[in-house]
């Protein structure tokens, strides 16, 4: 019996401080919010993340869109590239341009009958 009670009190007093220390916490929190500058940068701080239309959201999101178009920007530019490299293979050889022209756009001489297999 002696050992119960023992704790039950150890208990007791463990509890006792903790909500002294939760008080002191409390008391301390209070006397900063009382603090004018305190709330207003908690207030400004809260806008700007949750409430205004820039907010840290949007940003992530608008940053996120701005990395993916600058791949495609990328993309596009490389592309380019070997579309002018192609552009000028073509051009500088007429063969390979009659080529391109018949297997492309089913062109045809006037005295050719041109037939077309699809696939299915």
């Amino acid at each position: 019996m002696k050992g119960s009670s023992e704790k039950s009190c150890l208990f007791s007093c463990i509890i006792f401080v903790t909500s002294i220390l939760k008080f002191i916490a409390m008391q301390k929190i209070l006397k900063y919010s009382r603090n004018f500058y305190v709330l207003a940068t908690l207030f400004f701080l809260f806008w700007m993340i949750f409430i205004d239309s820039n907010n840290l959201v949007n940003q992530i999101r608008l940053s996120k869109k701005l990395w993916d178009l600058e791949d495609q920007k990328e993309f596009y530019q490389e592309r380019k590239v070997q579309i002018k490299a192609e552009r000028e293979e073509l051009m500088s050889n007429p063969e390979l341009l009659e080529k391109f022209a018949r297997e492309r756009y089913f062109m045809k001489k006037q005295t050719e009958d041109l037939y077309v297999i699809v696939e299915k």
